[in-house]
């Protein structure tokens, strides 16, 4: 350590040094795996702890169920569907809230596109940002109050014949 402090462009050079090893590169190459697996872990644990539920989407093409995870915590929200490869028909994400208002989301680490569903207290969807970016920065808005988003799979409302004004119920959402 008083090395670093005292001469920290030695420790620099000896990194760099390490790293253009064969050796370095293979250790710099299974930390990284090492990073990748835990952090894979922590979201299925995460994941395996979300409380799964159903909902049904009301279309003019006829009801659907729809199998969910409800993302309830901070922690869950925050997480959503990042890091899955893949999100089957019939599968969404439930991110629930307790009032009515403008909710903002994006896609950052999420690697599949998305179909994110704003859904008002009475179960009436809002709007449908339909196949979101997938990696994208970009914020995604409700454009108006809401207490929920469901996110489907990307091209999953058309296939549904799912739009603005349709309902949806689940215990979260007061219909009229």
């Amino acid at each position: 350590m008083a090395c670093q402090l005292a001469c920290p462009n030695r420790t620099e050079q000896s990194a760099a040094r390490l790293l253009s090893t064969s050796f370095g590169r293979a250790a710099l190459r299974a930390a990284l795996l090492c990073c990748v697996v835990m952090l894979m872990a922590a979201t299925a644990a995460l994941d395996a702890r979300m409380r799964q539920d159903r909902l049904t989407l009301v279309t003019a093409s006829g009801e659907h169920a729809i199998e969910i995870e409800v993302a309830e915590t901070a922690e869950e929200k925050s997480l959503g569907l990042m890091f899955r490869s893949s999100l089957a028909d019939g599968k969404g994400m439930l991110f629930p809230y307790p009032a009515a208002q403008e909710i903002t989301m994006w896609m950052r680490n999420t690697l599949i596109p998305l179909d994110m569903v704003f859904i008002r207290a009475d179960g009436t969807v809002h709007r449908i940002e339909a196949r979101t970016e997938p990696l994208s920065e970009a914020i995604v808005a409700s454009k108006g109050p809401v207490t929920g988003v469901l996110e489907l799979a990307g091209g999953a409302a058309e296939r549904l014949g799912l739009k603005a004004g349709d309902k949806v119920r689940h215990g979260h959402f007061k219909g009229k």
